[in-house]
């Protein structure tokens, strides 16, 4: 048995653990598991902890599905080279971390600078842009979902949100450069890391 990270309703989930592996697993374990475990999202921090987290809701199912199609709209619209990815895609960061953002993008041209190895089941890359939705049962100190945003910018994001719908507040994560924070914003703008992407955040909120 594993549990999943401390919220306000901690819960604790069966899933496939092969006999060597434990709360500390290799890059090599973390796949195996995950590829046992494919209706969970699991994580691995950069020291080698597992975190499992369960299914959402549907109420962070539909925003998320909200934000990854308003995204994946944008990418096709605009002709960008680059590619769009939704809440279950993985990516090996630079710091060893294996994380998985509700959603993100990669620019085609550092893409297209990974070799096939580097492109394997999880991405050795740190996307450029990257959103966390925080949902219902999420406290943000106890998931550290604002240490996840700083880890994504330390390891090369250019652009992250950290959407809270409960509180109707935005931060705004950018690479050497202060959070900035909003409060009830009406849309979000891509700025120049995704040139002409404006996220209307009225599906997020209602």
């Amino acid at each position: 048995m594993v549990q999943t990270p401390a919220s306000s309703e901690t819960e604790t989930l069966l899933i496939e653990l092969p006999k060597s592996i434990g709360l500390y697993v290799t890059q090599e374990q973390f796949a195996a598991l995950a590829a046992a475990n494919r209706d969970l999202r699991v994580e691995r921090t950069a020291q080698g902890e597992l975190i499992v987290n369960p299914p959402t809701g549907w109420e962070t199912g539909e925003r998320n599905c909200s934000i990854s199609g308003e995204l994946y709209l944008w990418w096709r619209n605009a002709g960008e080279p680059g590619k769009v990815f939704d809440s279950s895609t993985g990516f090996i960061l630079p710091n060893g971390a294996t994380r998985s953002p509700d959603a993100s993008w990669v620019s085609g041209e550092r893409w297209q600078a990974l070799t096939s190895a580097q492109k394997g089941t999880f991405a050795n890359i740190c996307p450029d842009f990257v959103v966390e939705l925080r949902s219902s049962s999420d406290t943000l100190k106890s998931l550290s979902l604002q240490d996840k945003l700083r880890e994504y910018i330390d390891n090369g994001a250019k652009l992250g949100w950290l959407i809270d719908p409960q509180e109707r507040r935005v931060e705004i994560y950018r690479l050497a450069k202060d959070v900035e924070v909003l409060e009830n914003p009406a849309e979000l703008s891509g700025e120049a890391v995704l040139p002409g992407f404006v996220l209307n955040l009225r599906r997020v909120w209602d």
